[in-house]
């Protein structure tokens, strides 16, 4: 199979299969094999074909398509490993079996203040400072895809949780998908307090190791 040709095939594999969480087959699958087994089952299926879509990356043939902006990453991956952890560190109502945190007084503390999906914006800013700074065929297919699951997944998981009615509408009416924009309309406010020195000093370590390993596990220069 030509190597592009396998990259989209891959790509549209792993694209699908994060797809199913958001139609009535995750209900069907959770009936039939309960939830802790559909985790499982969609965990090692999201891996493989994340390391199928990876290899078919590093196989396809390098095509430019613009110069790439190659010191973007170095600006947007610090903000990236920040919200990474932030969100890891969270106690988020988006996440899965965490529902009933939205009945909490106040459901929106730390990063959440800032976005209500920190890991998905997480993935997006890598995807996308990688995909700018690429700038090549194969990036479009491999980080664009990321880039869109992403962006689109902050979407699907929000009309999932509509669905759990008004403690959800409360988690809404004070966050906000778009990072900032509940703190700039005035719905919530931003409290550095919360998130603490420990979040960002981790992220930023992240940064330092990711920066120096890079060219040994990914075989590119960062700079």
């Amino acid at each position: 199979m030509p190597a592009f040709a396998h990259l989209i095939l891959a790509t549209a594999v792993f694209f699908a299969a994060h797809i199913v969480s958001s139609t009535p087959l995750r209900a069907a699958l959770i009936a039939r094999l309960g939830m802790s087994a559909y985790l499982g089952l969609y965990t090692a299926v999201a891996l493989v074909t994340f390391v199928w879509m990876s290899w078919a990356y590093a196989q396809a043939p390098f095509q430019p398509l613009w110069n790439g902006w190659r010191h973007l990453p170095l600006l947007v991956m610090p903000i990236a490993l920040i919200l990474l952890v932030a969100g890891y560190a969270a106690r988020n109502p988006t996440a899965v079996m965490q529902e009933e945190r939205l009945k909490s007084p106040e459901p929106a503390r730390g990063i959440l203040r800032v976005t209500r999906h920190p890991l998905m914006w997480a993935i997006a800013l890598w995807a996308g400072a990688h995909l700018a700074a690429r700038g090549d065929v194969k990036s479009v297919i491999f980080f664009g895809a990321l880039l869109m699951l992403a962006l689109l997944g902050t979407l699907l998981l929000d009309r999932r949780k509509a669905a759990l009615g008004e403690d959800w509408q409360r988690f809404a009416a004070v966050t906000s998908n778009l990072p900032f924009a509940a703190i700039v309309q005035g719905r919530n406010r931003f409290d550095a307090h919360e998130i603490g020195y420990l979040i960002p000093s981790i992220g930023l370590a992240l940064f330092a190791v990711l920066f120096l390993l890079h060219p040994i596990v990914f075989g590119a220069r960062p700079y």
